[in-house]
């Protein structure tokens, strides 16, 4: 069984940072997908960005360039740094996992996830981040 466990949300000021963690704990043979997800008032919950069981990333378009996901495999730690925040931006954050993902599909949840389809089997309580102007 896999547990997800979101934190480092909050409030910050618009172009501010925050940098949110998902201790995950995998075991799992094969390629996997994880990363973070996001549902902000009055949307679909979308794809933000994801890593593969190598570590390659793939980014929603609205992130690129702002944020960074990146994992410590030593800590069973997800990271997603976020420089540049916006109003836009707001939104709880999950952290999501799909454990039977074929090689190179990771890029579909961060491109093309709107809510459905795909096949995230895990996920985090989620952790809110509010940014204001």
């Amino acid at each position: 069984q896999v547990q997800l466990v979101e934190s480092g949300g909050g409030s910050v000021e618009s172009g501010g940072s925050l940098r949110l963690s998902c201790v995950a704990s995998l075991r799992t043979r094969g390629n996997y997908c994880i990363g973070w997800f996001r549902q902000g008032p009055g949307k679909e919950r979308e794809g933000v960005a994801v890593v593969d069981a190598n570590g390659s990333p793939s980014y929603a378009d609205s992130v690129k360039g702002r944020f960074t996901i990146s994992r410590d495999n030593d800590k069973n730690t997800l990271y997603l740094q976020m420089n540049a925040l916006s109003p836009e931006d707001t939104a709880m954050y999950y952290c999501a996992a799909d454990l039977s993902a074929p090689p190179g599909t990771c890029a579909w949840y961060s491109e093309h996830y709107s809510g459905t389809g795909g096949a995230l089997g895990a996920w985090g309580q989620g952790t809110l981040v509010v940014v204001f102007s």
